[in-house]
């Protein structure tokens, strides 16, 4: 029997057919270590894209909400009259008129009931806020954190449109002071125009700020 370069028989000249026979030859340890070692390093490479990508992506849509729930919270401020001592039907009646009480004076723009919803002015719950001074949620000596403040869990504000499972783990920070000059800093006194700062913590990300103005007519 002869048998060719490749190690495969070949039949003899006498047309006696030989068998035919093969080495299997399968992966040594070092192949299957650097097998291993490629796998670990494409598994990094792509665990490293990929992953950073979701957290960002699932902090974009909290952002997202952050923002539609400042919008709607803010909104729904704007619509009450801008003191207590307003006209609540119609706002014909300014406060501070000779013919009306005066405004609320400065130093009465606290926190209601030591961070509960019951509002500076009274109101038991947030169906019976009708200024914006009765949403005012906010620590002065922490205005950032709102830890401890029942009013800046939704979870607590009962039936309203915002406070639903889409916005869980949300809370609020509302500031509410007179600013007449529009510089965004707290006047100390009287004055025909309210600066509304409302700041939106979502579970994970950064706070989404919104401010606007609430003018005595």
């Amino acid at each position: 029997m002869r048998t060719n370069k490749s190690g495969m028989c070949i039949k003899s000249i006498n047309r006696v057919q030989q068998c035919q026979y093969s080495h299997n030859r399968g992966f040594t340890l070092i192949e299957l270590i650097i097998g291993i070692v490629v796998l670990s390093i494409s598994f990094s490479v792509i665990t490293s894209l990929v992953m950073p990508a979701t957290v960002q992506s699932a902090n974009q849509l909290q952002q997202v909400r952050a923002a539609e729930l400042a919008q709607t919270v803010m909104n729904d401020i704007l619509a009450r009259s801008f003191d207590e001592n307003s006209d609540h039907a119609g706002g014909i009646a300014r406060c501070g008129e000779p013919s009306s009480n005066p405004c609320t004076a400065h130093n009465l723009l606290v926190l209601g009931n030591n961070g509960d919803l019951v509002s500076n002015d009274g109101e038991s719950n947030r169906t019976l806020y009708d200024d914006v001074d009765d949403y005012l949620c906010i620590n002065k000596a922490d205005p950032e954190n709102p830890e401890g403040l029942d009013c800046a869990d939704l979870s607590k504000w009962g039936n309203t449109s915002f406070a639903n499972d889409l916005y869980t783990g949300f809370r609020l920070i509302v500031d509410v002071f007179y600013d007449g000059d529009y510089d965004g800093v707290d006047d100390g006194r009287i004055a025909n125009a309210k600066l509304i700062e409302l700041r939106v913590i979502p579970p994970d990300g950064d706070a989404i700020v919104v401010t606007s103005y609430k003018v005595n007519f």
